[in-house]
């Protein structure tokens, strides 16, 4: 299993107490929906495309010590064609994941519109991350899979996990009837059955006609259960987001995943993980859409993003280490 992720955040579970690391600092607002990879001594953050200068698709940071951030080189300049015919009216790429598979880099990410399900996953794969290097360039491997306003699913927010017995998938799903998950082929990166339903994952039951607020799926493996992660309630409305992020595990990659309580978050259970501080009190607010990378040191990392009350409510950059309690349940410090 190859991925990558970072950085820093607030709580709830058990473990002991662990000394937070210093704050992201530099290049890390606009920063929306992250994920994280290192490549070397460097790394890698790639994020929802807000910005100027090229980051108006995805936008890309690099970072030496996990602290210390500035731009990097985004992977696309414009939209694929493909996109631009599948997706009417969409101007930048949302939601990323880097993964490291067969050789190659792989790039998921998302395609839409605001508040509509007519949304599409591409890809795009690599050899290096590393611009000056040998080989570079983003090779557009198109289309993954695509969702229509005839489907109760919202094909954004990919993310890729091999399994212990090394099948691919790719988790994705926002609001509608909640997160999704999809096998994938070992070769190519798209669905071994582009016909098969995708699976559920979680999903927050809801009177009819209200909205299902549930995104961001992320699954990753440790002490022989899988854990996912997702992100519950509203983002993207700056100070007044209430975005939080819940955590469930199981045995199996498909599920059901429970939360420490025994919750099923396929009825909108789980273990909050991430949350706010008290209103009058909390900078950041709205912490969400979390990635996880276990580097070579074996330590679990998210990355997040927050919105922060001292500059305007912009989405920011943040990272956290997971301590691991007595009771096999995480905290994020």
């Amino acid at each position: 299993m190859a991925r990558f992720v970072a950085p820093l955040a607030a709580l709830l579970l058990a473990g002991g107490a662990m000394a937070q690391a210093p704050a992201p600092d530099g290049d890390i607002r606009p920063v929306h929906d992250p994920v994280l990879i290192r490549q070397g001594g460097t790394w890698h953050v790639f994020s929802t495309g807000i910005g100027k200068n090229g980051q108006g698709l995805i936008a890309a940071r690099t970072s030496p010590d996990l602290v210390h951030w500035r731009a990097g080189t985004p992977p696309f300049a414009t939209l694929p064609d493909w996109a631009v015919q599948a997706i009417p009216g969409a101007k930048n790429m949302w939601a990323p994941d880097l993964s490291f598979v067969n050789g190659r880099y792989r790039l998921y990410y998302s395609v839409s519109t605001f508040g509509s399900n007519r949304s599409a996953i591409g890809l795009a794969t690599n050899m290096t991350l590393d611009p000056a290097a040998p080989g570079y360039g983003w090779r557009d491997e198109g289309m993954v899979l695509q969702s229509m306003p005839t489907n109760d699913y919202n094909a954004i927010d990919p993310a890729f996990i091999a399994d212990g017995q090394g099948r691919h998938w790719l988790s994705f799903g926002s609001f509608w009837s909640g997160l999704k998950l999809v096998e994938l082929d070992r070769a190519t990166g798209k669905p071994l059955n582009p016909r098969a339903r995708p699976l559920t994952l979680a999903s927050r039951p809801v009177p009819a006609g209200a909205p299902s607020i549930i995104e961001a799926p992320y699954i990753f493996a440790r002490g022989g259960y899988y854990w996912l992660i997702a992100s519950y309630d509203y983002c993207c409305k700056g100070v007044n987001s209430t975005y939080y992020t819940l955590i469930g595990r199981s045995k199996s990659i498909t599920g059901p995943y429970l939360g420490k309580d025994g919750s099923s978050m396929l009825a909108g259970g789980g273990t909050i993980l991430l949350r706010a501080d008290l209103q009058e009190q909390g900078r950041f607010r709205g912490p969400g859409h979390a990635g996880h990378y276990r580097g070579t040191d074996g330590v679990d990392r998210l990355v997040y993003h927050a919105y922060d009350k001292d500059n305007d409510g912009a989405p920011t950059l943040r990272v956290a280490t997971l301590e691991w309690g007595r009771d096999g349940w995480p905290t994020a410090q």
